[in-house]
This record gives structure tokens, C-alpha cells and sequence, in this order.
């Protein structure tokens, strides 16, 4: 919370930097400051949160020297988020401990201020740490220039001058106020009236007024959750750049790959693992090798276990685990004169021998049974023997699951579209002339069925309109032309379902058909977790909701699939998933994002809106 608005107290004089003396004042001893002493390190020591009954996180443990820049990724729930607000201070873990630098600052997914304080009140209040800076510089210049003609300055006064010397250099303080200017002109706040209170901000302008504050101020350690929300690509990277000189530790939740490429110098990863949570070093890339390599081993360590236990169970079966003897393990080989004369002697040491091993066989099957190592879950794919021909008429959608359009735009309707015929080289869509007023102009548009588009623009160019009106919504203006039998998928940004009462997994089975729920389990796709599958469609959070409707995609993929902003809630893994699925899926697929990663990396066509 900002504190009131004050009348600003005159600057104090600018006071002098190392090595030089200040116009009228006598230069102090030959002392000199000491070398900047490193800031404190960050610690976390196994901690434990429960929250409603779930153990949301189990023995995390984190260490950050200043310098490092540590990424928390994983699925959304978790703890990501918890983390954080333990890390903070602003929530207590059950068990285990936080050892935090002074005077951290951490940025909260909502803002947490007062709707009646102004953007000065939130500027004041972090430039106010810069300005105490500059004011007890002076003060401790004035104390030190005012000592006893001839005879050095005290110790502890060029101790605590050259204490706050360092702490005013890593703030930059001389140059606050320019720097405060700059940091809101370049996260698209510059023209925002300083006046103006909190309450009439939209959301996005108080989370980029939160994260200005954050780096107006500079403190020795930063928290941030999900920092590059409502940033566009030039003020993410700008984000990226000061982050990068920052001298403390910071510490980063969230889902934007190209910036925790750009920024991290480790990355903890959350998501459930053999060993628990692992710290990789390096950036983003870096972990997705790493990742590879982990999964490999964690497959072939795995396959291993499973050959191991059906030999051992082989084993105890063969011999039944108990009266096994030596003609039983050999029992088509018939005995020899010389084993006929001992045969009572050596068949009793042999049967110690088999009974020690099944007994061994039998301890070992046990123990792996019990500790065995989890199957690795399948990554995400599209269904591939899911997509009808298209000659063949669609299956009917069940109205009250997003995601399944059926065939838009039938001939007659207002949008003027015109069915054509199914040849080989006949587009799934066409757009010629298409207007929406305010919103979209498209003088030209095919897709063909194997197509991969991918629509780019700044907010307010129309990449939604345009998903929505491939998808059959009406236009007032031009031609749609759309291929028989062709079904189209949209998933949207905001996903609604017709029928919140019902269970995730009853949606999903309405929306599939008995048949093909059973053929491609819910809990096989990897998007909800088992607790989950059994929860009203209302009670799940707007990221769930979304993995439901892709869920449907995925079983049943269409003939052409549009995608809004499809990584929006995913964790980096699963869109990592995501986009190589898309790039071996069936039909054509069109992917409206501003996700630096995904662009970065597409390989089919781009089109973008708005010039």
C-alpha cells in the first residue's frame, strides 16, 4: 500500500562520488570506502505448504546468491505462486524456513493497491528509497567535511558514507527520477496523468504500474509472478533488459518462454519428477535439453524396472515359490548313473540353492513393487485416427462443449458463403473481400487442408475476429467459400460450456460419444489431474477449463483447427507439447499468439493484421 501523497522536500545537493570532494567542503582522510560487500543471498529450506488439505508444496528447498535470476516453472497448481508468497513473507509456510534479503520487492499477479491512491502516490512511494539515499549522503558528507581541521574523518562515518555510497550506486539514485520517466514511457504508461487514481486504471495498467514501481525502486531482491502479463513484445523486452542489470537476486514465476530464455540463469522445475524438484542451470534452451536427456533416462530406467519385474516374476511363478526342486527347474533331462548313486545328497543341495534364490527373487519383487518407478506420462498428441474424410458428413457437436463447430456457414446463411467442390486442390476456407467494421479487413485468404498459419498483430488488429469468422460466424461483408464435410474446431480464449453442472469428464464424454471417450481417455491426455476429472465444469479455474475444450480438440481433432492464443494458461512443457503436436497433427491448423517462443520457432506461413 503507497503511502499518502506528500509535499516533495526540496532535492538535496548531489553529493560527491567516490574520489572527489564537494565544492567548499575539505576532502576527506586518505581512508577510502571499502569494496562493495556482496548483498545477502536468498534461502529456502524444505518448505511445506497445505492448503485446503492438499500438500501443495513438499520439502522445496532454494538458495539464490545475488546476481542470479532463478525461473519457477511447472503446471498450473503447482505452487509456483506459493512459493513466491512464502519466499516474500506475505504467507507462512507449515513447515521449514525463509531466509530473505532486506527490503525485497515482489509483484503479485493482481496489484494489491488501494483503488483511491494515484499513480504519484505509487511513484513517490518508490522513489522514496532513493531519495532517502541522496538526503543521508549529504548528511553523512556534511558530518565528515565538518570534522577537526588536520585529523582524519571517524571510521564508522566513512563506513556507513561508503555503505550508502554502494547502495545509492546499485539504485542508481542520481538518475531516479529520469529513470522513473523512462520506465513508464517504455511500459506504455508515459501519457497515463499522474493524478489519476488506481480504481480508474484497467487491470493491465496496474500490473505494468506495479511492475514500474518494482523497477523504478531496485530492490536487493525481486519476486515476480508472471511479469510479462498485458507487456507487449517491446515492453517484455525492455523488462528483460533491466532485470539483466540488476545486481540482487531475482526470482521469476511464469509461463513466457522467450523471457525465461532471455533473463534466467536457472530454472526449477516443479512439475512432478522422479527425484522431486530439479534446479537446472542455464537458461531456457538449456532446459529443454536438459529435460530431453531427463526423460530418456527416466523411459529407459523405467523400461528397465518393467523387464526386471516380469523376470522376477517369471521366476517366482516357474517355481511356484515354494517346493520347487532341482527336476523341476531341469525336468526333461533325465538323471545320470553318477547323479543316481548321490542323488539324495546333491538334490538336497541343490533345492537349498533354488529355495535361497526364490526366496532372494521373491524379496526383490517385493521391494520393486512396493518403490517401483512411475510410468513417464505420455506427452500430448493428436488422436491420429481420429480425423474423417471429408467426404463424410460430420459428427454432430454436442452444443454445450466448446471446441467442435461442426460445419459453419451452411450455403444461404448472411455471410454469402458459397459451397464448393471437394477436388484435391479446393481450399477447407476461403475468405475474398471480408469485412468486419472496426474490427477486420481481409481482401484474400485461403486454407488449404494441410495448412499452417499462424496470424500475428499488436491487440485490437482482429486475429480473433478473424479465428472466429473461419470458424462461421457471419460477416456483413464479402465471401466465405468453405469445403463439404469439412469440420472446424475453434478454441477460444474465453471458454464457455453450455452445461457448468456437469463433471469434467461427463462434458467430455458428451462432447466425444461413449465410443471414442472410452478409445481416448481424458486421463490419458495429461491436461487435468485425476482429482479434477470428477469437479463441475464451474468450479474449475478459466486455465482448466480451456485444457477441457483443447482436450476435445486433441480426441477428435477437426479438419481445420483455430487456436487463440492457445499457450495462455499452459505451462512452458505442455506447450512445448503443444506445438510439436501441432506441427505433426492432421488438417490444417491456424494459431492466433503474441507468445515470443511459439512465433519464434513457427515454420509454416504467418500473416500479420494491422499493417
Amino acid at each position: 500500500m503507497p503511502r499518502p501523497a506528500t509535499p516533495r522536500p526540496a532535492r538535496p545537493a548531489r553529493p560527491a562520488r567516490p574520489g572527489t570532494a564537494q565544492p567548499g567542503t575539505a576532502r576527506p582522510g586518505p581512508a577510502q570506502p571499502r569494496p562493495a560487500r556482496p548483498g545477502p543471498a536468498l534461502i529456502a529450506h524444505d518448505l511445506v505448504r497445505i492448503l485446503d488439505g492438499r500438500r501443495v508444496l513438499d520439502g522445496v528447498s532454494l538458495s539464490a546468491a545475488p546476481g542470479r535470476r532463478i525461473g519457477l516453472i511447472g503446471e498450473n497448481g503447482v505452487g509456483k505462486s506459493t512459493l513466491l508468497r512464502l519466499l516474500a513473507g506475505v504467507d507462512e509456510p507449515d513447515g521449514g524456513h525463509v531466509t530473505r534479503p532486506p527490503g525485497l520487492g515482489f509483484l503479485r499477479q493482481e496489484a494489491p493497491f488501494d483503488s483511491t491512491a494515484t499513480v504519484a502516490d505509487v511513484l513517490d512511494d518508490a522513489l522514496r528509497e532513493a531519495r532517502e539515499d541522496l538526503a543521508e549522503l549529504d548528511r553523512l558528507a556534511a558530518e565528515i567535511a565538518g570534522g577537526t581541521e588536520g585529523l582524519p574523518a571517524r571510521p564508522e562515518l566513512l563506513d556507513a558514507y561508503a555503505e550508502r555510497l554502494e547502495r545509492a550506486r546499485q539504485r542508481e539514485s542520481w538518475d531516479a527520477d529520469r529513470q522513473a520517466a523512462r520506465v513508464l514511457d517504455r511500459l506504455g504508461l508515459g501519457r497515463t496523468g499522474h493524478d489519476r487514481t488506481l480504481g480508474s486504471l484497467s487491470g493491465g495498467r496496474r500490473g505494468r504500474l506495479a511492475l514500474a514501481a518494482l523497477l523504478i525502486r531496485r530492490p536487493a531482491a525481486l519476486l515476480l509472478d508472471e511479469p510479462t502479463n498485458h507487456l507487449d513484445d517491446e515492453a517484455a523486452a525492455f523488462v528483460e533488459e533491466q532485470l539483466l542489470r540488476m545486481p540482487g537476486v531475482v526470482v521469476v514465476a511464469g509461463h513466457d518462454r522467450a523471457f525465461l530464455d532471455a533473463v534466467c540463469t536457472d530454472l526449477i522445475d516443479l512439475d512432478p519428477a522422479v527425484d522431486g524438484p530439479v534446479r537446472h542451470g542455464g537458461n531456457y534452451r538449456s532446459y529443454l535439453a536438459a529435460k530431453r536427456a531427463g526423460r530418456e533416462r527416466w523411459e529407459r530406467r523405467w523400461a528397465e524396472e518393467q523387464e526386471e519385474l516380469a523376470a522376477l516374476r517369471q521366476a517366482t511363478g516357474a517355481t511356484g515359490a515354494t517346493g520347487a526342486t532341482a527336476h523341476r527347474v531341469a525336468p526333461d533331462r533325465g538323471r545320470t548313473d553318477n547323479e543316481k548313486m548321490g542323488y539324495g545328497h546333491r538334490a538336497g543341495r541343490v533345492q537349498q540353492q533354488i529355495s535361497r534364490r526364490v526366496r532372494n527373487a521373491g524379496r526383490r519383487l517385493a521391494e520393486l513393487e512396493r518403490d517401483s518407478v512411475p510410468r513417464p506420462p505420455a506427452p500430448l498428441r493428436f488422436a491420429p485416427d481420429a480425423l474423417a474424410a471429408l467426404v463424410a458428413p460430420p459428427p454432430a457437436a454436442d452444443a454445450g462443449a466448446p471446441g467442435t463447430a461442426g460445419t459453419p456457414g451452411a450455403p444461404g446463411t448472411a455471410e454469402a458463403t458459397r459451397a464448393q467442390g471437394a477436388g484435391e486442390d479446393a481450399p477447407l476456407v476461403s475468405l475474398r473481400g471480408v469485412r468486419v467494421p472496426g474490427r477486420l479487413t481481409v481482401d484474400a485468404l485461403r486454407i488449404t487442408t494441410t495448412d499452417r498459419l499462424l496470424v500475428t498483430g499488436a491487440n485490437g488488429t482482429g486475429k480473433s475476429t478473424l479465428l472466429a469468422v473461419l470458424a462461421g460466424r457471419p460477416v456483413p461483408e464479402g465471401e466465405v467459400t468453405r469445403r463439404p464435410g469439412a469440420t472446424v474446431g475453434l478454441l477460444a480464449q474465453d471458454t464457455v460450456f453450455g452445461h457448468p453442472g456437469r463433471t469434467a469428464r461427463d462434458t467430455y464424454r458428451q462432447a466425444l460419444g461413449e465410443e471414442r471417450a472410452e478409445a481416448v481417455p481424458l486421463s490419458s491426455l495429461g491436461l487435468l489431474h485425476e482429482v479434477d476429472l470428477g469437479k463441475p465444469v464451474a468450479h474449475l479455474s478459466a486455465g482448466q477449463r480451456r485444457r477441457l475444450a483443447l482436450a476435445v480438440l486433441v480426441a477428435r481433432p477437426p479438419h481445420l483447427l483455430l487456436l487463440d492464443e492457445p499457450t495462455n494458461h499452459l505451462s512452458p512443457t505442455l506447450c512445448d507439447e503443444l506445438e510439436e503436436a501441432l506441427g505433426t497433427g492432421p488438417g490444417a491448423v491456424v494459431v492466433a499468439s503474441h507468445d515470443r517462443w511459439l512465433r519464434g520457432r513457427w515454420a509454416g506461413r504467418e500473416i500479420r493484421l494491422g499493417g
